[in-house]
C-alpha cells in the first residue's frame, strides 16, 4: 500500500472515533476459531504477539504492522468495512476494535452467523491490559495472555517511573500540542480523550489543549495561548504531507516556544498511536524526546 495513503486512513480513523458501534453478536463466539479476520491494528499486533498469527486469515487497512501482516486479504477500512470481502474470505470469527462498521455491514454478519467481537480498552496502560486479555480470552489462549500482559504491563510501568524521574512537579511537564492535520493553513490538533492526549501523558508531557475533547480546528489565538512547548505529529509521508516546514511557517506557530525552538516531534503513527505491544516502545522514545533539547527535523 501506497505509505501515503496508509497514513491518511489512519488519520482518518483518529478524526473518526467511536462513530459506530455492533448492535449485536451473531453467534457465541468460538474460542476454537482457526479463520479470523482482524480488524483494527491493536487487535492485529495482539494477536502476533500471542503467536496466534496462524489463525488469521484477513486485515483491515489499518493493520499494518507486523509487515507479514500485508500480505493478507484486505476488507477494508475499519469503519467503512465491506461486507463482501469478509464474507468472501468466510471467516468463523472477526475480532476487531470499537468503532467498527458501518452498521449495514455489522447487521449482514449478524444474518450471516458470524461471531463478531469488540475488544475494550481505552488509551492508557491499564486499557492496553485489558485488550491483550480480551483477545487472548477471544481466542481461547487465556495463559498466553497472561504471560504477554505481564510482560508488557513490566514495560509499561518501566516507562511511567523513567517518565516520573524527569520531572519533580507537573510544570515541569512539557506542554505538546498533537496537530493531525493542517487543511487550508488551519490547524486540526487533539484535545482530551484521544489516543494521542494518551500517549503524550504516558510519555510524560501534558496535553497543550485541555479545554476540549477529541479532535478540532483551533483558532491562532487559541494556539498561541496553548504554549506548546513541543508539537508532535505522525511521519510525514508522500508529497500531500505537511511538512515541518509548513508546521513551523504557520503564523500563530511561530508565537510559540515550540516554534521558536523548532521543537517538532514525528513518529509512525501506527507505533505512537496504537495502544498495542509496541506502545511501551513508542513511549519510551517519545519520553527521550520530550526532555532532550529540540532539534529542528
Amino acid at each position: 500500500m501506497n505509505p501515503l495513503i496508509s497514513s491518511a486512513i489512519f488519520a482518518a480513523s483518529l478524526i473518526a472515533g467511536g462513530a459506530f458501534l455492533p448492535q449485536t453478536l451473531a453467534a457465541e463466539p468460538p474460542q476454537n476459531a482457526q479463520r479470523i479476520a482482524s480488524v483494527g491494528g491493536a487487535v492485529t499486533e495482539i494477536i502476533w504477539a500471542l503467536g496466534e498469527q496462524h489463525r488469521v486469515i484477513a486485515r483491515d487497512t489499518t493493520s499494518v504492522f507486523p509487515p507479514d501482516v500485508l500480505d493478507l486479504p484486505d476488507v477494508g477500512y475499519m469503519r467503512r468495512l465491506s461486507p463482501e470481502g469478509i464474507l468472501m474470505v468466510n471467516p468463523d470469527l472477526v475480532l476487531t476494535e470499537p468503532g467498527s462498521g458501518p452498521p449495514e455491514t455489522l447487521e449482514l454478519l449478524a444474518e450471516a452467523q458470524i461471531p463478531f467481537i469488540d475488544v475494550p480498552g481505552d488509551y492508557s496502560a491499564n486499557g492496553i491490559l485489558t485488550r491483550i486479555h480480551a483477545v487472548a480470552d477471544a481466542l481461547g489462549v487465556p495463559e498466553k495472555g497472561d504471560a504477554l500482559a505481564a510482560r508488557i504491563g513490566a514495560e509499561l510501568e518501566a516507562v511511567k517511573l523513567r517518565g516520573q524521574a524527569r520531572v519533580t512537579e507537573d510544570s515541569a511537564r512539557p506542554k505538546v500540542l498533537f496537530i493531525l492535520s493542517m487543511p487550508g493553513g488551519r490547524l486540526n490538533v487533539s484535545g482530551t480523550g484521544t489516543r494521542a492526549d494518551g500517549i503524550i501523558k504516558m510519555a510524560g508531557g501534558r496535553n497543550a489543549i485541555s479545554e476540549f475533547d477529541q479532535y478540532r480546528i483551533l483558532a491562532d489565538e487559541a494556539i498561541i495561548t496553548a504554549a506548546p512547548d513541543v508539537i508532535l505529529m505522525m511521519t510525514a509521508t508522500g508529497t500531500g504531507s505537511t511538512s515541518n516546514g509548513e508546521i513551523l511557517a504557520h503564523p500563530a506557530i511561530q508565537l510559540t516556544p515550540a516554534g521558536q525552538n523548532n521543537a517538532i516531534i514525528r513518529m509512525d503513527g501506527s507505533l505512537m498511536l496504537g495502544f498495542g505491544p509496541r506502545t511501551a516502545e513508542a513511549a519510551t522514545q517519545l519520553t527521550e524526546a520530550f526532555f532532550s533539547k529540540p532539534e529542528s527535523q
